[in-house]
């Protein structure tokens, strides 16, 4: 299933880098995910998602997801499903399962520890 998913670990953009977060965004189609930045020890990562992802959790790690564009649905194992439209993050807690898809394109940022692994442990 992962093979699906264009998933890119290395950091784009060093330190006092302008980033045009909409450029990038533009030249991707679903499913595509990089880093962008490095920020101490988390990573920025933009995600251009279509369709749905696979149920995983990360153990160690907390994630934050922000909307640009589009719409991100969230299901949460145990708990309410949430929607995010543009302009409105949300933390998942580490070791909580959750999937994530979105109906039509959309675009988001990400930002979690640099160890994270995007498809979950």
């Amino acid at each position: 299933m992962t093979s699906d998913y264009d998933i890119n670990l290395d950091v784009k953009y060093g330190h006092l880098a302008v980033i045009d977060i909409a450029a990038e965004a533009a030249a991707h189609e679903p499913w595509f995910n990089q880093t962008l930045t490095s920020v101490n020890d988390a990573v920025v990562r933009l995600g251009v998602i279509e369709g749905d992802f696979h149920w995983h959790k990360h153990d160690q790690d907390d994630e934050f997801f922000l909307v640009l564009e589009g719409e991100l649905v969230i299901e949460l194992e145990g708990a309410e499903t949430v929607h995010l439209h543009p302009h409105q993050g949300y933390t998942i807690p580490k070791g909580t399962m959750h999937k994530t898809s979105a109906a039509r394109r959309t675009v988001l940022i990400m930002v979690e520890p640099a160890a994270v692994v995007p498809t979950g442990d």
